[in-house]
């Protein structure tokens, strides 16, 4: 065995310790809210389940290794996590965003967190000089999303790090790695310094556990996130962490065929002549393919394509898809189909990050990819 196991190993093994009272191998659910004390303060680690759950304790703990944290904390949903991140910052800093983010994301920047004076502004980070442009005096966050949501665009996480160290040491880069999970890439071995996760998605990845976490080397960064995680009370259930930590033991080998599937269905897309558009970083006609080549281990399971037909088109195709539900979230082992103009982001209308109703987005799932090929070509009638 290698000194450092590789991450398929950690994601079984790293946090999870079989339990030491009965030697079971999966980690208990601690359906507990508190712990008996010895003696006033005198206790075996646990006082209060909103401070500490042994099993969300095994969570942060194999989510830390995974993606090469010394430090992680795990939330009731993935905006908890981006909330409690949010609530580091004062009046007056400064955050430079990708001009594509997630819905909800850019809604509590947008519509709460701006009127407490805290600035957002949004570029192209794919474009090194448009990040270099976007810097301030004042900025305090780089925020990143890599692919983003929806457009699938892939950002250079080390030399956006890098043009923002030279600007500013103290900035900080924060990685949305919700798609691509850290077994496709691990952002702060590239310079991040942290790294967000709707756990709900890939890392659970069976659609039945909402959660999020924070991930960062940062001792200091991690004191004040773990005092708000516990004064706040945006913590998860110990079921829904028993949850992600079931998923994530099969996070390596759903990856690659999540992968394997999206290249064949974005093949099959692009070689459609009703379709007009494909997105998908592992074509070569993306404009980041050797980006997303150099960082990531292979493409990932998100797609989005555009028809060549108008919207009511588009939506027609949304009814006739049989094996792609019609739903919002992603990274699920089932294959979902969206649109995320009218429903995950609709909170960017009017905005410039507003999605045109044309997008479609797909998260493909662990089917087999011919049956997922067929079902997309009889839709495309």
């Amino acid at each position: 065995m290698t000194s450092t196991p590789r991450l398929e190993t950690l994601a079984i093994h790293a946090g999870q310790e079989p339990d030491p009272t009965t030697g079971a191998v999966m980690t208990p659910i601690y359906q507990t809210s508190t712990y008996v004390q010895q003696g006033v303060g005198e206790h075996k680690g646990y006082e209060y389940a909103r401070t500490g759950n042994p099993t969300r304790s095994a969570l942060e703990a194999c989510l830390a290794a995974l993606e090469g944290a010394a430090y992680g904390l795990a939330f009731a949903s993935g905006m908890a996590a981006i909330d409690t991140l949010l609530k580091l910052l004062d009046p007056g800093d400064h955050v430079l965003a990708s001009n594509d983010v997630y819905g909800g994301t850019f809604r509590l920047f947008d519509k709460q967190y701006k009127k407490y004076g805290i600035e957002f502004s949004y570029a192209e980070l794919t474009d090194p000089a448009a990040v270099a442009a976007g810097l301030r005096a004042h900025t305090r966050w780089v925020w990143i999303e890599t692919p983003t949501n929806p457009r699938l665009k892939v950002v250079d996480i080390a030399a956006v790090a890098e043009i923002a160290r030279r600007h500013n040491p103290a900035i900080r880069v924060v990685v949305d790695n919700t798609f691509a999970t850290p077994y496709l890439q691990r952002p702060l071995d590239l310079g991040a310094h942290v790294v967000v996760h709707s756990t709900t998605k890939y890392l659970g990845g069976h659609s039945d556990v909402v959660g999020g976490a924070v991930l960062t080397n940062d001792a200091a960064l991690h004191e004040r996130l773990k005092f708000l995680q516990n004064a706040a009370g945006a913590v998860p259930g110990p079921m829904d962490c028993f949850l992600v930590l079931r998923g994530v033991k099969t996070l390596a080998v759903r990856m690659d065929r999540h992968g394997e599937n999206a290249l064949a269905v974005a093949q099959f897309l692009a070689d459609h002549p009703r379709v007009a558009d494909v997105i998908y970083p592992g074509l070569e006609t993306h404009p980041q393919h050797a980006v997303a080549r150099r960082q990531m281990r292979n493409f990932g399971g998100m797609i989005s394509f555009f028809l060549k037909g108008g919207e009511a088109e588009t939506r027609a195709l949304l009814k006739r898809t049989r094996l792609f539900a019609l739903a919002e979230s992603l990274g699920g082992v089932e294959s979902l189909i969206e649109l995320p103009a009218a429903m995950t982001h609709g909170s960017t209308q009017g905005s410039p990050l507003e999605v045109g109703p044309g997008l479609i987005r797909l998260s493909v799932g662990l089917e087999h990819k011919d049956d997922l090929i067929a079902d997309l070509a009889q839709a495309l009638v």
